[in-house]
């Protein structure tokens, strides 16, 4: 329905259905109707008697708000989500590698030996 009447008796509804309890409901179609007793019953006329639902929303197109640009501007500065992932934390490798590195050098390993002679001295 590209171009919307000017003269305000019909109204865009968009309709909506979900065809099982467990499934989410999915936009379908959207039609012009003066009322929404109106839209309901051509709704149910349209779709409901050609596919089985469970239930059909009709939702009046000027009731559904969008977001503004602005707006999404907030929602891409919440996409950094890696911590969520294991890709995330790939640098951890690298890093606990310079830190068994650190730990692990040949002083640590050489005074090793010398706690050993010390800890024979005192016995």
């Amino acid at each position: 329905m590209g171009k919307e009447k000017d003269d305000g008796f019909y109204q865009i509804y968009e309709v909506f259905s979900k065809r099982s309890h467990k499934g989410d409901f999915q936009h379908q179609f959207s039609l012009l109707a003066p009322n929404k007793e109106m839209a309901f019953i051509m709704a149910q006329e349209n779709f409901m008697r050609r596919e089985p639902v469970i239930d059909i929303w009709i939702v009046k197109r000027d009731d559904i708000r969008m977001m503004q640009p602005e707006e999404r501007q907030i929602v891409n500065r919440l996409d950094n989500k890696d911590y969520r992932t294991t890709k995330g934390y790939g640098y951890l490798r690298k890093k606990w590698r310079q830190y068994e590195q650190q730990m692990l050098d040949e002083k640590e390993i050489m005074s090793w030996g010398d706690d050993d002679k010390a800890s024979k001295k005192t016995q």
